[in-house]
């Protein structure tokens, strides 16, 4: 038998946590097909009155769709990653997580493994929104939405960290997860720019976008779906992504490390 150690065993252990997890969330073709479908409906309710909303500046509706719907892409990505403290939070109530602490898994491996399970069927749903949207005037070239995805996966480890962390630190205080996630969130979205433009914004609302890392993210995956590799604006979406990603990441394997 093989001893794998560093990096080896780090991949190999991080590959076996997302497996396990993939297999988990397969068994539960409700869950699949609901995450799936949501954002679907979403689109289809929201982006109407954005068309509607931009009529009057000569936008198209192939054109609003070109806006918005890369920033639907980025919201599904922020809302899954960030759930996975919440799991964490179960596991611990059923004990189940203190048997997965027992097995000889790398510890930052589960971190990493479990964030990257939670933004595979993102990879999924993103796709699926925008082919659908193909025949409305949305366009993209395969290859730039494979880096707007990688982009994305990377941002989305990061935040899997953090929430992972903030589970930990939450451990029977649910209500603790639930108010810093909520707190968190939601003023991160709409200082984005990810739903509504912030041009029209007051100016402390633009100062204040200048300092979220998702603003950066939410431009380059508009950058990159409408083809254009080589805009500044990538370049500052992957300085992001990588910032959130070894950020959460040293705070996630920190914590989880104290916390066993």
């Amino acid at each position: 038998m093989v001893v794998r150690t560093g990096p080896g065993k780090f991949v190999a252990d991080t590959r076996a946590v997302f497996v396990r997890e993939i297999l988990l969330m397969l068994r539960d073709p409700f869950t699949l097909i609901f995450s799936l479908l949501q954002p679907l409906v979403f689109l289809g309710l929201f982006a109407p009155l954005l068309t509607g909303t931009f009529g009057g500046t000569g936008m198209s509706t192939a054109d609003t769709l070109q806006w918005f719907v890369p920033g639907v892409i980025v919201m599904i990505s922020l809302f899954g990653t960030s759930m996975t403290g919440s799991n964490l939070l179960y596991e611990l109530m059923t004990g189940s997580y203190e048997r997965v602490l027992a097995t000889p898994l790398d510890r930052s491996a589960i971190l990493v493994g479990r964030a990257l399970k939670e933004f595979a069927p993102l990879v999924v749903q993103g796709l699926l929104i925008a082919v659908l949207c193909l025949p409305f005037g949305f366009r993209f070239n395969p290859l730039h939405a494979v880096a707007a995805l990688v982009l994305l996966g990377i941002f989305g480890v990061g935040v899997g960290a953090l929430s992972y962390a903030l589970g930990l630190a939450a451990k029977n205080r649910e209500w603790l997860f639930w108010g810093v996630q909520q707190a968190l969130i939601f003023p991160l979205l709409i200082l984005s720019g990810m739903m509504l433009p912030l041009e029209a914004g007051p100016g402390w609302m633009q100062v204040a976008a200048r300092f979220n890392p998702l603003t950066y993210i939410v431009d380059a995956e508009r950058a990159l779906f409408a083809g254009e590799l080589g805009d500044a604006v990538v370049l500052w979406g992957l300085v992001a992504a990588v910032v959130t990603c070894a950020g959460g990441l040293l705070v996630g394997i920190r914590t989880t490390r104290h916390a066993t």
